[in-house]
């Protein structure tokens, strides 16, 4: 294709709006225990281009089950979903709930479903199905703590923490404050039998109904001792995915865990998103990040879950205009992206959390918009996850502070991402002739010519992501 071709074509390119709908740690030193070597846990092969998606069974659909979550399997495998990740199944605990159906992680019976989503065979085919279409079903755990009326509380008291010879509601161990979590009751992690019977519940799931793995809840709340002792226990089954809800404890990479919460970085968007912050400071965290976590880590990237939906805001609250550009950078960064259910059909509401409120799925608006981002992990080595992706590296512009420009390449593959992350048009220019070559914009399919020393103009929150 001739030069003069794509330097027309290029610069109306670049003056479209945004596409779419507008403690450090030494990795050389022991890691939990003396007897454990320091390296990654294991991880299964298909984990290394992952993307996930969470799915709130209670709010899924108007019946709230697994038959309905079922029943959509095979459009979000279109999307390009790899994991789904089902919050809480199991019974919900009445006493002391929250609301008129209380909380799903304030659990009654570790190894049983809830009866509002179905049956156990219902579980099952939901697992059967999504490995049938070759996805990934993980589970949310809630190991330290359970409901007040779970089983276990009955049948062994001597599990939980006491205060005064009474049962307590959690307290944060750092802290020593209470939590406020007051309808669920602490576990006591110093007991053996305790452990024991967490495992084996754990390893229930597995075993039962095949699934492949867990997002752990507020996992720095329990010893990094029992995350270390649980992983081999499971992995005797078959190698599992496991998800830290958690940012503050390094050494969960080498116990146990193979992606953890990207909180931080989300803070760090919504204070860019609204003007608190610049560009710049996105590299500050990402480097302090380097030297904090192991060599392998990564990080479940998000703009949305359902602790910032139901807490906080909708996306567009929390990002405003610049939501797309948000969601573009989450999904681009080393990192692995997070769908929250609803998000393909612009979730516009807050969901409530202890009451029944059905997504208004509507057309699925923006399921094309996920699903160019989605692919785009799936098929270019440079967006995988961990060790097995590529490195960013800046690209650097004369408008840094409102422009966030990079690449990333693995083997063959490259990607280059340059967004606005501001509220005015940036005209600007790119430096670093390493970037230059011909690629492909992956929203508008058109050809694009990178050259050293361009200059470039972006709309409002515009974004461009091109692809060799």
């Amino acid at each position: 294709m001739k030069k003069s071709y794509l330097a027309v074509l290029l610069s109306s390119l670049l003056l479209m709006t945004a596409c779419g709908d507008n403690k450090k740690q030494d990795d050389t030193q022991t890691s939990v225990s003396d007897t454990t070597a320091v390296k990654a846990p294991p991880a299964p092969e298909w984990a290394q281009n992952a993307t996930i998606y969470e799915v709130n069974t209670r709010q899924f659909s108007a019946d709230g089950n697994f038959k309905a979550v079922e029943e959509q399997l095979p459009r979000l495998k279109e999307m390009g979903v790899d994991i789904i990740w089902l919050m809480p199944i199991y019974p919900v605990s009445q006493k002391n709930k929250k609301g008129t159906l209380g909380s799903p992680y304030a659990i009654a019976d570790y190894t049983a479903v809830n009866p509002d989503y179905g049956t156990m065979a219902d579980l099952k085919s939901l697992v059967n199905r999504a490995h049938a279409l070759g996805l990934h079903v993980i589970l949310d755990w809630v190991a330290n703590h359970t409901g007040w009326d779970h089983v276990w509380t009955k049948e062994h008291p001597d599990w939980y923490t006491k205060v005064n010879g009474a049962m307590t509601s959690p307290v944060d161990p750092k802290t020593g404050k209470p939590t406020g979590w007051t309808d669920v009751v602490d576990l006591d992690f110093n007991n053996p039998a305790m452990r024991k019977a967490m495992i084996e519940a754990m390893q229930f799931w597995v075993r039962e109904c095949g699934i492949d793995g867990y997002r752990c809840d507020v996992a720095g709340f329990v010893p990094n001792d029992f995350w270390a002792e649980l992983r081999p226990q499971l992995d005797k089954i078959k190698t599992m995915f496991m998800l830290a809800e958690w940012e503050d404890e390094p050494d969960q990479f080498k116990s146990c865990f193979n992606m953890n919460y990207g909180w931080s970085m989300n803070n760090m968007m919504r204070a860019v998103a609204k003007g608190a912050s610049n560009a710049t400071k996105i590299d500050s965290l990402r480097e302090a990040n380097k030297k904090r976590f192991p060599r392998w880590y990564y990080q479940m990237l998000f703009t949305q879950n359902h602790d910032e939906n139901s807490n906080n805001g909708t996306l567009n609250q929390l990002f405003g205009q610049g939501a797309d550009a948000f969601v573009v950078l989450s999904s681009t960064l080393e990192g692995m992206p997070l769908v929250y259910n609803g998000m393909e059909s612009n979730l516009n509401k807050r969901l409530a959390f202890f009451e029944k409120d059905t997504i208004a799925w509507g057309n699925y608006g923006k399921s094309d918009f996920y699903k160019t981002l989605l692919t785009l992990k799936h098929r270019n080595r440079a967006l995988w996850n961990g060790l097995a992706g590529g490195k960013v590296v800046k690209i650097p512009t004369n408008h840094d502070d409102k422009i966030y420009a990079f690449s990333r390449q693995r083997d063959n593959d490259r990607v280059i991402v340059v967004l606005n992350l501001s509220s005015q048009t940036q005209s600007f220019t790119i430096g670093g002739a390493g970037f230059a070559g011909v690629y492909t914009e992956v929203f508008s399919h058109e050809p694009v010519e990178v050259k050293p020393a361009m200059n470039v103009t972006l709309t409002p929150w515009a974004y461009r992501v091109l692809t060799n």
